[in-house]
């Protein structure tokens, strides 16, 4: 449902659609200079799909498709650049998208539009002159009890919310549309090329000794199971310097938490209290060791790592020759299991 709230007053400037920008020239010694980009219609800025850094607005640029962190910059720029009423409704339901799956991937395509996927598209955000469109890729086929489609209903597939200026969107029945929209597209099917086998994770008994396959990064494939058994398999596969990492961390998380639960899911050991949820796991990257605290916003201090697509967890990553404070370590710990855990 949506509903009607005072309009603000537009700030003198806050238009930027009545005066056409200049797309990017040559300098006098043929380097090309960053110019501000090209409004299309309604106000849209021009940037089209590409990948690389050549699409990318002024002063953010990437080597890499233009999807994930990236493409998050370049929908900030976006809402900058819309500003107004029009910036103000696409970043409150960026917001809700990101609230409701904090799995969800940001991406940039087709001329420059803001896309939100999991396992496939979910929705994607544009904006013109009277209205910004939220259009759900399979909307038709989702349940809608709120009636927040008003627009694209004629199709059999997709369906869209558009939002106008003083329309505010139920912040609860959006966020159930985006859950209900991510789990339709379901996991990713792969495919088998012809003739190749599958690769099984390693399934690990207590007391068996198995060679572990590693996956990208280095990261140990290991089947879900519960126990210290298919940890401490996982832990024995950790490359080089990550093994003894890993076999510190496992060590120190025992040792803070002597009731401590321990499994394997998604390839990663994973720490927490029974009938509580989890409070932290770590994962084998390249260049390091990523360990994740799910509850880690209520810590002090909050650890580093984070981004605008996870509310509550937080992280820090360890590289090799980084100093573990294993003080600081056992009171983050702590701290984490007390709190109501993370239940996938």
């Amino acid at each position: 449902m949506m509903t009607e709230s005072k309009a603000k007053p537009k700030a003198k400037g806050a238009s930027r659609a009545s005066k056409p920008r200049k797309s990017a020239t040559k300098s006098k010694s043929g380097a090309s200079e960053a110019k501000p980009l090209e409004l299309l219609a309604g106000g849209d800025p021009q940037i089209a799909k590409a990948d690389g850094d050549a699409p990318v607005p002024a002063g953010i640029r990437s080597r890499e498709q233009a999807t994930g962190e990236p493409a998050s910059r370049l929908i900030d720029q976006r809402i900058r650049d819309l500003g107004g009423w029009r910036g103000e409704t696409l970043a409150r339901m960026r917001a809700l998208i990101l609230e409701a799956d904090p799995e969800m991937t940001e991406e940039w395509k087709w001329m420059g539009t803001p896309v939100w996927s999991h396992h496939g598209i979910v929705c994607t955000g544009e904006s013109y002159t009277k209205v910004v469109k939220l259009t759900f890729a399979r909307g038709a086929k989702i349940p809608d009890p709120s009636r927040l489609f008003n627009s694209s209903l004629e199709g059999n597939t997709r369906r869209a919310i558009d939002i106008h200026e003083g329309e505010k969107v139920d912040a609860g029945a959006f966020k159930a549309l985006v859950k209900a929209a991510a789990a339709r597209n379901g996991p990713p099917v792969k495919k088998a090329k012809p003739g190749a086998k599958g690769v099984k994770p390693i399934e690990v008994r207590e007391g068996e000794k198995v060679a572990v396959v590693l996956l990208s990064g280095g990261n140990p494939q290991i089947a879900k199971a519960d126990g210290d058994a298919p940890v401490q398999a996982y832990i024995a596969a950790m490359p080089g310097w990550k093994r003894d990492l890993g076999k510190r961390l496992d060590a120190l998380i025992a040792r803070s938490v002597p009731d401590v639960r321990k499994a394997v899911r998604w390839n990663s050991p994973f720490y927490g209290i029974e009938g509580q949820g989890w409070f932290l796991s770590f994962h084998v990257l390249t260049h390091y060791v990523k360990v994740t605290f799910f509850r880690g916003m209520s810590l002090r201090p909050v650890p580093s790592g984070g981004t605008v697509r996870s509310k509550d967890a937080r992280w820090i990553d360890i590289r090799e020759g980084d100093q573990l404070d294993e003080e600081q370590m056992a009171t983050w710990v702590k701290q984490a299991a007390v709190l109501p855990g993370w239940v996938p």
